[in-house]
C-alpha cells in the first residue's frame, strides 16, 4: 500500500491562525480540507508537504449570499452546498449541472469549492464554471487582501497565483439580470474527471442581442479554461443557432488536447465544440425564461 512521506500536521482555529501558521512553515507547507485531491497526490508521491495545516474547522469561510451586486461564495463551502443552493439555482444553475457530475456523495459531502479550484487540476470542472462566469477570486494574506481574475487564477497545470502564505477564502460571482447559463461533460463514468466539460452563461436584450457571454472548457486545453474568441463572435450580435454553431467551432478551435487514456487529441477536440454548442442551446432557453 502505497504511504506518503512524513509529515506534520497542525490544525487551524481561525483564518488569521491558518495564516500565522503557513508563515511560520514556509512554503513547504499546505492547507488541507476536504483532501480529496491532495491526500491521493501525497501517496503517490506526487506532493510532498512538510506540514499539513488542517482548516475544517473555519466555519466563517463556509457560505453563499447575495453581497451587493454579487454573490460571494466562501472557499470552504462544500460540494453539496453548491448543488443545494436556492441562491445558485436562481442565478447561475450552472453550479447545479456541474456538481451532479462531480464525483459522487461523500466526495460532494466533504470536498470544498476552494480546494478544487486551488488544486488546479487541468480537468477540474468547478474552475470552467469560475472561468466562464468571469468570477472574482478573493485572496487574504496577514498583509491584507487582493482579488484576482479567475481567468489570471491559474498558472498552469497545478499551479495557481496564490502565494506560500496566502489562503482563497471566497469567490464572487456578479449577478446578472436576463442569464441563463449551463455545464455540459462527457465522462467515461459517473462523477469521473472530464473527457471534455463545457460551461457558459448568456445575457439577452429585449431583442435576442447577446449583451454578454461567458464560455469555460476543462479537460481540453483551453488557456485559463475559456474561449474568448468563442465569446467574441457571439457578443453584441442577435442569437441564432447558426451564431451558436460558429462559436462552438471557435471554442473547439481554442483547445490544444492531449491524447491519453481518456481518448485521442481529435475527439476531444471534437467534444469541446459539441459541449459548447449544447451549453450555449440550453444556457438561451433558460435566458429566455422557457425552461430548467
Amino acid at each position: 500500500m502505497q504511504t506518503p512521506a512524513p509529515f506534520e500536521y497542525e490544525r487551524a482555529t481561525s483564518v488569521d491562525n491558518a495564516l500565522a501558521l503557513l508563515e511560520r512553515h514556509g512554503p513547504e507547507a499546505r492547507v488541507v480540507a476536504g483532501g480529496h485531491s491532495l491526500l491521493p497526490m501525497m501517496k503517490l508521491r506526487l506532493a510532498g508537504p512538510e506540514v499539513l495545516i488542517d482548516i475544517n474547522d473555519l466555519a466563517d469561510l463556509d457560505y453563499i449570499r447575495v453581497d451587493g451586486d454579487d454573490i460571494a461564495i466562501g472557499a470552504m463551502t462544500r460540494h453539496a452546498a453548491l448543488l443545494s443552493s436556492p441562491v445558485l439555482a436562481e442565478h447561475y444553475p450552472i453550479f447545479r449541472d456541474a456538481e451532479r457530475v462531480i464525483a459522487d456523495p461523500v466526495v460532494r459531502n466533504r470536498g470544498t469549492f476552494g480546494g478544487s479550484v486551488c488544486q488546479a487540476d487541468p480537468s477540474e470542472d468547478l474552475s470552467a464554471v469560475t472561468s466562464a462566469l468571469g468570477a472574482t477570486m478573493v485572496i487574504r494574506s496577514t498583509e491584507g487582501v487582493r482579488t484576482v481574475s479567475a481567468r489570471e487564477f491559474h498558472t498552469g497545470p497545478y499551479e495557481t497565483v496564490v502565494g506560500p502564505a496566502e489562503i482563497l477564502v471566497e469567490i464572487r460571482v456578479p449577478i446578472r439580470p436576463a442569464c441563463g447559463s449551463a455545464y455540459e461533460k462527457v465522462d467515461r463514468r459517473a462523477g469521473d474527471w472530464a473527457v471534455a466539460a463545457g460551461g457558459c452563461f448568456l445575457t439577452l436584450d429585449t431583442g435576442g442581442t447577446v449583451t454578454d457571454v461567458g464560455i469555460g472548457l476543462t479537460a481540453v486545453g483551453a488557456p485559463h479554461f475559456c474561449a474568448p474568441e468563442a465569446e467574441a463572435a457571439l457578443r453584441g450580435h442577435p442569437i441564432s443557432d447558426e451564431a451558436i454553431v460558429a462559436a462552438a467551432a471557435k471554442a473547439a478551435a481554442a483547445t490544444n488536447p492531449a491524447t491519453d487514456q481518456r481518448g485521442p487529441a481529435d475527439y476531444k477536440r471534437h467534444l469541446a465544440g459539441e459541449l459548447t454548442k449544447r451549453a450555449l442551446r440550453r444556457a438561451l432557453v433558460r435566458a429566455r425564461g422557457e425552461g430548467a
